[in-house]
Formats: structure tokens, sequence, C-alpha cells
């Protein structure tokens, strides 16, 4: 799964003892909720990934978020902030069980946050080799190796993948593979 993260995506604050929860956010207002709440000075963190489907017969990819209905925001619950964050727009409520909300762990956080930056700090190398081997990042094949058959002018790779016993020639961008 490849993680994308938007340095505005994750929004600073000052404080040294906050403590990350998850609110439940209303249907598409998640960029709502998150203008909403880092002007009220919240620090919210909402990952994404990107996700291919087919729309007429064509293979589209798009960046959504991973936890749909859902953000993360960073605030010191014993200051009693999270009613402001209930009666946020875009926001239903913060995800409890009992009558206070409930932490998500930091590792959790952490994890999240390293592979979201992880995969943004990864420059893009578009300069393939024929006979070189290569790993689909998108598309129907993700996660499939194939090897660099040759390369058109309009940059697109032509491959070869080792599937079923044969070896089918497939076409790709140079942004949807990357190097072994």
């Amino acid at each position: 799964m490849t993680f994308y993260i938007d340095a505005a995506r994750v929004t600073a604050a000052a404080g040294a003892h906050k403590t990350w929860y998850l609110a439940q956010l209303k249907p598409n207002s998640a960029a709502i909720a998150e203008r909403h709440l880092n002007r009220q000075g919240f620090q919210t963190f909402l990952p994404m990934h990107a996700k291919t489907d087919t729309r007429r017969g064509r293979f589209v990819t798009s960046v959504r978020p991973l936890f749909p209905g859902y953000i993360f925001v960073a605030f010191d619950a014993g200051a009693g902030l999270w009613c402001k964050i209930n009666s946020t727009s875009g926001v239903t409520s913060l995800v409890r069980f009992g009558s206070a909300p409930a932490p998500v762990p930091g590792d959790l956080i952490g994890t999240l946050m390293a592979r979201a930056a992880g995969v943004a700090e990864v420059a893009e190398d578009t300069s393939f080799a024929p006979g070189e081997k290569v790993k689909m990042r998108t598309g129907p094949f993700v996660d499939f190796i194939a090897e660099v058959e040759s390369i058109a002018p309009d940059q697109r790779v032509w491959l070869l993948m080792d599937l079923m016993g044969g070896k089918p020639r497939v076409s790709a961008s140079t942004t949807q593979l990357r190097r072994l």
C-alpha cells in the first residue's frame, strides 16, 4: 500500500503534552473539518493513499484518505478542548469509549507519519534501462515484478511480465514503476 503525505496535511501546534485522538467526520467533509480545526489551532493528520480503480475501461489512480470518514487530531484533553472539536464544522464527534475521548496510541501515529513521510521523500527516478528489473507501484499489476523491454520516445515503458508461464508485453508510465 502506498501512503502519501502533504506538508499541509500535518499542521504544527505549540505544546508538548498533546495526545492524538480520532474524530469522526460528516460525509465528504474531510477538507472542511481539517481547515476549521487548523484555524482553531489544532494539530491534524489525514493520511492518504493511492487507489487504482477502473472507469470506462481505463485504470484511474486517485489519492484518497486512508481512513475514510476520520481524521486524527492532537490536543490536550486535560484542558477540556475536546468540546470545541465536537462543534467544529465537518466533524460529527470524537471517537470515545464512555464519556471521555479515546486516545490513539502514539506509536501508531508515529508509524503512519513515518511511512507517509518516507514515501513523500522518495525522489522519482524516471530513467530506466532495457533489461532492468522494476516493480509496479500502481495499476492492476501493483507489486508485480517486470523486466524493462524498451522505452518509447513519449516515456512509455514497455515491460515483459512473467505471468502464468508466459511473458506478456505491458505498457506503463515511468511514474508507475519503482526500481528493485
